[in-house]
C-alpha cells in the first residue's frame, strides 16, 4: 500500500480533449488514504478466494475477468481475514492518485505522452493519437508485481507516488455508480452511490484499450456482474 496525502484538485477533463462524461471540470477535496501499489495479482486473489478466474494465467499478473460483485466478495473475505478496512477506491481517489496527487498530467505514469514501452495499451498505428507513440501491442496483461531477489519489480516504472499501472494493463473497478457527467458529483472525494446502480465505474484503460482510454480523466462503465479479461482492480485502505 502507498500512503496518499489528501488535498484539493481539479477532477475531470483538464486538457479539454475528453467527452461529456469527463465534464464539468470540478474541484474535489480528499482525506488521506492508502492505495494499492499494484493491481491485485492472481497470487493475492487465490490466497483469499482459493480460485483464479483470470484468462491470462500467472501468479504475478493482475487478476482479471472479475466482476464488481466478485470484487466485493473478495474485499469482504480480505477484511475478515486481516481485521482491516479495505475497499475499492472512489473515482475521485483513483484519479487524484493517478494524477500524482492532483497534478495536471495526462497519463497515470506522470507523463503527457503514452508510449507502449512505458504503458501496456494498444499502440498500433490505427489508434495513434497526437499524445501517443506508435509501438508494440502486446495483446495481453503484463506482470503487476514480479518478486526478483526479494525486491518487487514491475514491468513498468511507477508514477511519482510509487503507483504502478495506473494507465493501461487492466481497467480498474471503482466503488461509484456510473453517471453520464459530473453534475452533482460529491466534492469530498466520497463514492457517488446515489442513482441507478445498473453500471459501475472503471478507470485507467487496459492492454486492450487505445491511448484515449488510458488518460487519467477517461471514464468507462459496465454492469457490476460483468466479467472481462481486461478488467481488474486495486484496493484502498482508509483511515
Amino acid at each position: 500500500m502507498v500512503f496518499i496525502k489528501g488535498g484539493t484538485f481539479d477532477m475531470g477533463d483538464t486538457f479539454s480533449e475528453g467527452n461529456i462524461s469527463e465534464k464539468p471540470l470540478h474541484k474535489v477535496s480528499l482525506r488521506d488514504f492508502n492505495l494499492g501499489k499494484y493491481p491485485v495479482t492472481q497470487r493475492q486473489w487465490k490466497a483469499i478466494m482459493g480460485d483464479d478466474p483470470s484468462h491470462f494465467k500467472g501468479d504475478d499478473l493482475p487478476v482479471e475477468n472479475v466482476s464488481w460483485d466478485n470484487v466485493q466478495k473478495f474485499i469482504q473475505k480480505l477484511n475478515e481475514q486481516t481485521g482491516k478496512n479495505y475497499r475499492l477506491p472512489t473515482e475521485a481517489e483513483w484519479e487524484y492518485a493517478a494524477r500524482e496527487g492532483g497534478k495536471k498530467v495526462r497519463f497515470g505514469n506522470g507523463k503527457d505522452i503514452a508510449d507502449p514501452k512505458e504503458i501496456n495499451f494498444d499502440g498500433t498505428k490505427d489508434y495513434k493519437k497526437p499524445y501517443s507513440v506508435e509501438g508494440e501491442y502486446r495483446g495481453k496483461t503484463t506482470p503487476a508485481f514480479v518478486p526478483t531477489a526479494g525486491k518487487p519489480v514491475s514491468q513498468f516504472k511507477p508514477n511519482a507516488l510509487g503507483l504502478h499501472d495506473m494507465s493501461g494493463n487492466v481497467w480498474e473497478w471503482c466503488q461509484d455508480v456510473w453517471h453520464e457527467n459530473y453534475n452533482g458529483a460529491p466534492e469530498d472525494g466520497s463514492a457517488w452511490e446515489k442513482g441507478d446502480n445498473s453500471f459501475r465505474v472503471l478507470r485507467g484503460g487496459s492492454w486492450y484499450a487505445d491511448p484515449e482510454y488510458c488518460r487519467v480523466a477517461s471514464r468507462f462503465r459496465i454492469n457490476p456482474y460483468s466479467r472481462y479479461l481486461y478488467v481488474g482492480f486495486r484496493v484502498v485502505r482508509g483511515y
